[in-house]
């Protein structure tokens, strides 16, 4: 029984050191991709949509980016996880609605709970997910009318957006590898032997 608490104090000492290590190249490429991502989308946002349309910037887009800025190695933040979870959320959040519309003690719940359930089964389980889904049953004015373009535009695009600027930034420096897939990471190494020759 000692022996079993000593291990798990060490083991937690461990991981919590390593949790509150200060990377500042790690948090600054982390800060460059969600301020570039989230700025893209903000942009078009302010400069290509009319006043009344502005519905390009979700909420949970914001939460995306700290995974997929911010802990890159996490499964949940993997390319299929981000784009998967956010439009199968979507699609769930407005086929909700679309039934259950005037009833939000049952829409949110419903659509939240069936996204966790289809990204689960889906294998993207992408928590702001969660957060699309309740964003179309929720949401007041233009959302709603939106119905199924929602899961187009705003939600596809914007995770697009997301995902190309963690592609580039997120590649920056031989310490960050993302996606984390064994493709992708073969494709990099070949890159990076390919610029050392030249």
């Amino acid at each position: 029984m000692k022996k079993g608490l000593k291990r798990t104090l060490r083991v937690s000492k461990y991981v919590i050191y390593r949790e509150t290590l200060v990377d500042y190249r790690e948090h600054f490429w982390s800060f460059l991709g969600a301020f570039f991502g989230i700025g893209l989308i903000a942009f078009f946002q302010s400069h290509y949509l009319l006043q009344e349309e502005n519905v390009f910037l979700i909420g949970s887009f914001g939460a995306s980016s700290v995974l997929i800025y911010g802990a890159i190695q996490s499964p949940l933040a993997q390319p299929r996880n981000l784009i998967g979870g956010h439009v199968l959320s979507a699609l769930v959040g407005v086929t909700v609605y679309q039934i259950v519309p005037d009833i939000l003690w049952l829409s949110a719940p419903l659509a939240v709970a069936f996204s966790i359930v289809l990204m689960q089964y889906t294998k993207t389980l992408h928590p702001p997910g969660g957060a699309t889904a309740l964003i179309a049953v929720t949401s007041t004015g233009k959302i709603p009318e939106m119905g199924y373009w929602y899961v187009l535009s705003p939600v596809l695009s914007g995770c697009l957006i997301l995902l190309l600027v963690a592609l580039v930034f997120n590649n920056m420096t031989k310490n960050r590898t993302y996606p984390t897939g064994a493709w992708w990471k073969k494709l990099l190494r070949k890159k990076h032997k390919h610029t050392m020759k030249n």
